[in-house]
């Protein structure tokens, strides 16, 4: 035993010893899972404790076994004897008192097993006490005590993984805090008024009273007798108790929420916050002090906003305050305050009147948040990431001013916007910083929400002030959102549109590439949102493609063909049809020009129509279908449509990016066309295979799924033929695909051949089931379960279970013609490839696993041992893995099938609780 035990201390050792030098990445890994595995072993218990307590041990092996003991009391308390259970207990108290003076990571772990044995271990029944009274008297180990305390309701409280009961939970948990809490109150008191305690000392008794403050365990009426609260406050003077001190003071003072109940606390505490409104001024110059003030200021006035609006004359010292640390420059801090402002106006918001104050409070707010928003003076000063935060920022501010609207009105903040812009523009050009007008245009489109689509108050003025802002590429930036943001507004207001047209056509031709892409955001949304408007101005629209267009990026092309099939869709069908033939045809004649190329086309002419391909896409997707009744200008457009995508796709279908774009235009195909895309479905099933097969991209899978999804139920024989011809030729190429590269390599086209495969076996299972390709099909599916890719995998399960539950495997006295030959291939199969199931998706799993259990149950008793044999210990451990084979084999030879449910549900919250647990700490933290 104890040549064992040395052996393992050995091994233990030389994988910690790997963390020390910088090995491969194999070694790392191979290191780290045999001390996780060494962690789960009932041997760890006496091996850790021989390492904890040895000196000659290393300080990493001394934290790993520290490290040990907490993860086993979590996990593996059951391997214990319960005679042995108050020994573990005195072993670790044992082990705490040697490492009394540090280091501090071990009295962590030490502090956390003791807490998790609390409160699983009811014979303890003194717990907090007698740790009191081992380290509580001796002024050197009160510091452990005090980790202890500190620890203790964290642990009870947010330790889930403890394999407790509710009513367990309950019992221990008053027992260990609720019970103590006076006594603890009384304990910190005391330590904190000792002769002679240091800051180090009175720091941790502050986070020990935080950390049951946190758990709710604090009487707060008691608390308000206790010298704690005094203490904390005046701890605020104290350079090294500060952070402890405002944390205390934070969570005193949300302890104090149930208003009714705490009211006499409150009164001590409020004064003693608005007392420290004057240290704002005094410590503006040290952020760190403005952003502590500002959390204790925060955090009173969401607690006491209720009390703020019902007794404003005593409260609003502390929104005065709250205004002072938003309009702070530090634009860390200033965001504390914003969730303030946001539940004191939609509390505001409910009630029918409240003092003039708080509209004047919310006034300056507005003020502050415009003067925040102001880019700086000079944008070559900051970093790329700086001015990324700060525009992520603007975004959260533009919230807060919502907030203004709900307590003022949209139209009166709109309108303090427009005055703060012409009043700028009142000024000569030269004095005019672009940043004081983008300002109030930002906060324009921020509290566009709240814009009432009738406005004929704030919003016109808006609107005719848009062109004659000043030509700067921020401003036209802002100006052009604004646009975007209004359209609803615009729609109700359709004089407007002309003239923002002409603004949005003149933000195209800016060289600023962030303008021209906020142009066409601004007209996708004018045409999605006044369509009807619109209409008359599509040739204009066209034109401007047809002139301008070709200078455009490609990402506000596709926002002006995307405005644009807004529009169409607005119009009569047949009109409709007319202008999408139009614009397609565009594109399409694009498509033409460069398949009938008898030159070598270049990477960019192939880009260019990669692009056309993208805006005809979206295009498609907005318009939508016609209905079954195709409009006469798209009568003939499918077979001539298909005869350019033809040619173009024998052409290029090597290049990756062209067949996605291709296949998603075609799959829009299907959805416009709808049954008159059937005359060229059995060409495209072919050419779809065709370029599989020679270039292996799963895009031409994908859109073959999608065209059996479509015309699966037609008994055409030709395309029965289609579907048989794909089938058995895709599957030839994915086995080939198998045969040469790691199922890892090829997920997308394992992913699209299985939903192909699902296409199949819904709408032709006449193919599916009777084709030769059915035993590949179904090694090549087993194939994708071996993968980490759950769409795969879920999509691979509904096939299995499509199969192992098909209707010609039920016995019918009347079967359908063809069920005798589905249930002969579907038994074939099984017979011969025997079945594996990954270790989640639990549901579809039970599924399976019973179909195969009733009706292969004594090959399925084989198949399991090698299989569960290939689960690692770290996945499910051999004691669960020895008792689901016995649980199902009782079930099997029982003929109780429907038990083998149960049984997957155990093995799978073992499987997954043992995952979990080498999830909480990476050991080469150690």
């Amino acid at each position: 035993m104890a040549d064992n035990q040395s052996a393992n201390i050995q091994v233990l050792l030389s994988a910690l010893n790997v963390f020390t030098r910088a090995p491969d990445k194999t070694s790392l890994e191979n290191a780290n899972s045999w001390l996780q595995d060494f962690q789960h072993s009932p041997e760890a218990w006496s091996t850790c404790n021989v390492l904890l307590l040895s000196p000659d041990a290393p300080p990493a092996a001394k934290l790993f076994a520290a490290q040990t003991f907490r993860s086993k009391v979590t996990y593996d308390l059951h391997q214990v004897d319960p005679s042995n259970l108050l020994p573990l207990r005195d072993t670790l108290v044992t082990a705490l008192e040697r490492y009394q003076s540090g280091p501090k990571t071990i009295i962590t772990q030490l502090c956390l097993a003791l807490s998790g044995l609390a409160l699983q271990l009811p014979a303890w029944d003194n717990a907090l006490q007698s740790i009191v009274e081992t380290f509580g008297a001796n002024p050197v180990t009160v510091p452990v005590l005090l980790q202890f305390l500190t620890i203790l309701p964290e642990e009870v409280s947010g330790n889930t993984r403890i394999p407790v009961t509710d009513d367990e939970y309950r019992e221990r948990s008053t027992k260990l805090l609720s019970d103590n809490s006076e006594q603890v109150l009384e304990l910190l008191s005391m330590y904190l008024q000792a002769t002679g305690v240091t800051h180090v000392v009175q720091s941790q008794i502050f986070d020990c009273l935080r950390s049951w403050l946190v758990a709710g365990e604090i009487d707060m009426p008691a608390f308000g007798k206790s010298p704690l609260l005094a203490f904390a406050f005046e701890a605020l003077a104290s350079e090294e108790l500060f952070d402890s001190a405002v944390d205390v003071v934070c969570e005193m003072i949300h302890e104090t929420q149930e208003i009714d109940d705490n009211m006499p606390v409150i009164e001590l505490i409020v004064p003693r916050v608005i007392a420290l409104k004057s240290q704002l001024e005094d410590k503006k110059d040290d952020p760190e002090k403005i952003r502590g003030y500002a959390k204790i200021f925060a955090e009173a006035g969401e607690t006491y906003r209720l009390l703020i609006l019902q007794h404003t004359d005593t409260f609003y010292p502390i929104v005065e305050a709250i205004g002072q640390c938003s309009a702070y420059p530090d634009l860390d801090i200033v965001p504390i305050t914003f969730p303030f402002w946001m539940r004191l106006a939609q509390t505001i918001g409910k009630k029918t009147t409240i003092s003039p104050l708080f509209g004047e409070a919310y006034k300056a707010l507005m003020a502050v948040v415009i003067r925040h928003l102001h880019f700086p003076p000079d944008l070559a000063s900051i970093t790329g990431q700086e001015a990324d935060n700060f525009r992520s920022f603007r975004h959260v501010m533009g919230d807060t001013l919502k907030d203004c609207c709900l307590v003022l009105g949209a139209d009166a903040c709109l309108l303090s916007a427009y005055g703060l812009i012409t009043m700028a523009l009142s000024r000569s050009p030269q004095s005019i910083s672009w940043q004081e007008i983008e300002a109030p245009l930002f906060a324009m489109r921020s509290m566009g929400a709240e814009v009432d689509v009738m406005d004929e108050t704030a919003v016109p003025k808006i609107m005719d002030l848009i062109p004659s802002l000043p030509i700067h590429p921020r401003v036209r930036y802002a100006a052009l959102l604004i646009i975007s943001r209004y359209t609803e507004w615009i729609n109700r207001h359709p004089d407007y549109i002309a003239y923002q047209l002409q603004y949005i056509s003149a933000g195209f031709e800016d060289p600023d590439s962030e303008v021209s892409a906020a142009a066409g955001q601004a007209l996708k949304y004018l045409c999605q949102d006044c369509k009807q408007h619109l209409i008359e101005f599509l040739p204009t629209l066209h034109t401007f493609l047809t002139t301008t267009g070709a200078k455009l990026a490609q990402d506000d092309r596709r926002q002006v063909y995307e405005a644009i099939a807004y529009v169409i869709s607005a119009m009569s069908m047949e009109k409709a049809a007319e202008s999408l033939r139009t614009f397609s045809l565009d594109i399409l004649s694009q498509i033409h020009a460069i398949s009938s190329k008898t030159t070598a086309v270049t990477k960019q002419e192939l880009k260019e129509v990669g692009y056309g391909l993208e805006n005809l896409e979206v295009m498609l997707h907005v318009v939508g279908p016609f209905g079954d009744q195709l409009p006469a200008a798209c009568q003939n457009s499918c077979q001539e449509a298909w005869s350019i995508f033809d040619t173009f796709i024998s052409k290029f279908a090597f290049d990756y990016d062209t067949s996605e774009r291709v296949t998603r235009v075609l799959r829009h195909g299907i959805t416009l066309f709808g049954e008159s895309a059937l005359s060229v479905a059995s060409s495209v099933l072919s050419r779809m295979v065709t370029s599989f097969e020679a270039t292996g991209f799963s895009s031409f899978l994908w859109i073959s799924g999608k065209f059996v999804g479509r015309f699966g139920h037609e008994s055409d024989p030709v395309l029965r033929n289609a579907f048989q011809n794909i089938y058995e030729r895709a599957t030839n190429k994915v086995v080939s695909l198998l045969q040469s590269k790691d199922p890892r390599d090829i997920p997308d086209v394992l992913e699209d051949y299985v939903q192909l495969l699902l296409q199949l076996i819904r709408m032709a299972p006449d193919v599916f089931f009777q084709s030769s390709a059915f035993p590949l099909a179904f090694r090549a599916t087993m194939a994708a379960l071996t993968l980490i890719h759950s769409d795969l995998v879920f999509a691979s399960l509904d096939l299995f279970r499509d199969i192992l539950t098909h209707e010609s495997l039920t016995p019918s006295s009347s079967p359908p013609p063809k069920f005798p030959i589905y249930s002969s291939a579907i038994k074939a199969v099984m017979e011969k490839e025997g079945f594996e199931l990954p270790e989640d998706s639990t549901a579809i799993v039970v599924t399976i696993f019973r179909a195969v259990a009733l009706l292969w149950s004594t090959q399925l008793v084989a198949w399991l041992p090698p299989i569960l044999q290939q689960l690692p210990p770290s996945s499910a451990p051999n004691q669960v893995k020895r008792q689901f084979l016995l649980d199902v084999t009782n079930s099997l030879n029982t003929a109780q099938y429907d038990k083998v449910k149960y049984s997957i549900l155990a093995l799978h919250r073992a499987s997954r609780k043992a995952r979990d647990r080498r999830r909480v700490t990476p050991l080469n933290q150690a």
